[in-house]
């Protein structure tokens, strides 16, 4: 009976586990109110547009326009832009493409996805994808790969004709991600997440009320965790749990073997 109750407490604590674990695949934060969407962007890194993950970005431009947005991603997400591109009526063939960069400005690969597409001509609209690898706490500065902090949506044609340049379009980003979970943890986190500006601020600035030098106000909704938490820890107290569930079985079944049997005494 003792081993029946310690290996029904030990399948609840599964089930518990598998709560996390499951949440790990599934969207990140709710999507942001759209109302209070940016309905700009910037022209370069320094005046890129902040949007938060979930938020739809809309902007007018012209076509030979540099379009930026940014966002914040930590550690276990993987992210993806989506961006919309809405063409005048008459137009001839060209090709759009979205590329993100990282807080140190370091062009950052997509893992998959359509990055560039032509539009055809008189097509009435583009679309563009682009996810990215799992954002990683900590890794060696000569990996490139993508760590927390702030990235950057450049979107822009890349092939039109002359008569074509400048002419006007809609364009529409939406940034969201998936939380990856204990798979993508790794033994180590960053001092600060790669946000433009953080590492300018002084000790004064840190503990005054006054503005911040961060050049990025953008961070996620429950801070930066910089990889500290995973649910590779909940699975760690569950393989120990279930390594002490099968020593004291294997104690209760093997007690009592070997040991010799009582004589009476006088027999």
């Amino acid at each position: 009976m003792r081993i029946t109750r310690v290996l029904s407490a030990t399948l609840l604590a599964l089930g518990l586990a598998a709560g996390p674990a499951a949440a790990a695949t599934t969207p990140s934060a709710s999507p942001s109110d759209d109302s209070a969407a940016p309905t700009s962007a910037g022209t370069s890194f320094r005046t890129a547009t902040e949007i938060d993950q979930g938020q739809r970005a809309t902007a007018n431009g012209s076509a030979g326009d540099y379009l930026y947005w940014s966002f914040p991603a930590d550690a276990g997400q993987r992210p993806t832009v989506e961006a919309t591109v809405k063409l005048p009526d008459t137009h001839a063939a060209e090709t759009w493409q979205i590329d993100v960069y990282d807080g140190l400005r370091r062009r950052q690969a997509c893992q998959y996805g359509a990055q560039t597409r032509t539009a055809a001509a008189g097509s009435a609209s583009v679309e563009l994808t682009c996810v990215l690898r799992t954002v990683r706490a900590w890794s060696e500065p000569w990996s490139g790969d993508p760590l927390p902090g702030t990235y950057y949506i450049r979107l822009t044609v890349v092939d039109l004709t002359t008569a074509d340049l400048g002419l006007p379009v809609d364009t529409e980003v939406r940034v969201g991600s998936l939380d990856i979970g204990g798979s993508a943890a790794v033994d180590g986190s960053l001092a600060e997440p790669l946000v433009p500006g953080v590492a300018v601020k002084s000790d004064t600035e840190e503990d005054s009320s006054s503005s911040s030098a961060v050049l990025s106000s953008i961070q996620p909704d429950d801070g930066w965790s910089s990889g500290w938490w995973s649910d590779r820890w909940v699975w760690t107290a569950v393989g120990g749990a279930l390594a002490a569930l099968a020593g004291v079985g294997g104690y209760a079944l093997t007690r009592g073997a070997g040991r010799p049997s009582r004589v009476p005494p006088g027999a």
